[in-house]
């Protein structure tokens, strides 16, 4: 089930996600359920993991997104993963479980349209993994919320009192921190920045609006930018890991994809500051794995963009949780979104 409350604002999640003390004993012989299960859907991979009180990943799973497949097909892998998770040792202290997928997500009714993932168009995620997972409760966010839940309780954000959280992967979404609490929005999307424009005669963006962030800041999109820029990588298949190599190494193409990638981040980034005066961007994900070749132009590109006073102090940073931050994320909001207290 998802939340129905109507406060949009999360507080900050519990330290220590409403664990039993150390020192509890659970009654009757029955395993203390003490883990969440947690889920990271995106488009490229499906990531799975058992998270304990202090954010830790106990148990991982991963498997490829089948994106460009049918719609159960993807079920399938979300399925698969699950199955292996429940076979560990550890699922007995399973007591929910948190999803973070990529968007849009509708947490009212439990459903997804992410639009990296074609086939799945209102599709029923949250009831199709009650379906899987028994009695155990289930909450769904989108996987830019996550990160901004992990990153606020244990990473880059933990004392900001306005904060922009961003996954820039296969897609690009994001999450807000307004007056030091987690701000969901009504069907659980505020923050979503990569659909926001940043290029008003760009190009037609899957979503159906035209020159949107995801066009220019994804993983797919600086790879694609390159290739037809005329890059190739000199062994395997072309990435964004693979443009960020060469762009280390001095490559003039991959330097400007990156280059272009974080202009359009700037203009989104600071377009966010004026409307909601966060006070730092935090990006995560795997194209933030970059590191300075991002970085370094991005923070130049800030000088451009966020010009009045009020923005001009906006700071970016990388993710302290790294590609993990998804999945810590999804533990921390299933345990405050179902108002969860330790059982036994």
């Amino acid at each position: 089930m998802t939340s129905s409350s109507a406060n949009n604002h999360v507080p900050s999640p519990a330290h220590d996600l409403g664990a039993v003390p150390s020192g509890a004993e659970p009654s009757g012989g029955c395993p203390r359920r003490d883990l969440i299960a947690a889920l990271d859907i995106g488009g490229t991979k499906i990531a799975g993991a058992l998270v304990d009180s202090g954010g830790r990943l106990l148990e991982q799973v991963r498997r490829a997104t089948p994106a460009a497949q049918g719609a159960e097909v993807v079920m399938g892998a979300v399925a698969g993963v699950l199955g292996e998770l429940e076979r560990s040792p550890l699922w007995p202290r399973v007591r929910a479980v948190g999803i973070g997928s990529a968007g849009p997500v509708d947490r009212r009714r439990g459903e997804v349209s992410p639009v990296n993932i074609p086939a799945w168009r209102g599709f029923p995620l949250t009831r199709r993994v009650e379906a899987l997972v028994g009695p155990l409760p289930v909450a769904l966010a989108g996987d830019g919320v996550a990160i901004a839940a992990a990153e606020h309780w244990l990473g880059v954000a933990r004392e900001a009192e306005a904060a922009l959280c961003m996954v820039v992967s296969t897609g690009v979404g994001g999450g807000l921190i307004l007056d030091r609490k987690l701000y969901l929005g009504s069907t659980g999307n505020a923050g979503h920045i990569g659909h926001i424009t940043v290029d008003l005669n760009g190009e037609r963006c899957p979503c159906g609006s035209r020159g949107c962030l995801e066009l220019y800041a994804s993983g797919p999109s600086i790879t694609r930018w390159a290739v037809d820029s005329g890059w190739r990588p000199d062994a395997g298949t072309a990435s964004a890991q693979a443009v960020a190599e060469a762009a280390r190494a001095g490559d003039p193409i991959a330097v400007a994809a990156f280059e272009r990638a974080a202009r359009a981040l700037a203009a989104g980034i600071s377009a966010t500051a004026a409307l909601t005066e966060v006070q730092m961007a935090v990006i995560g994900g795997g194209v933030a794995q970059a590191g300075a070749v991002l970085f370094d132009p991005l923070r130049e590109q800030l000088d451009a963009f966020a010009t009045l006073g009020f923005v001009r102090g906006l700071t970016v940073h990388e993710a302290a949780l790294g590609t993990h931050a998804g999945l810590v994320g999804a533990a921390a909001l299933a345990t405050e979104e179902l108002g969860l207290v330790a059982v036994t």
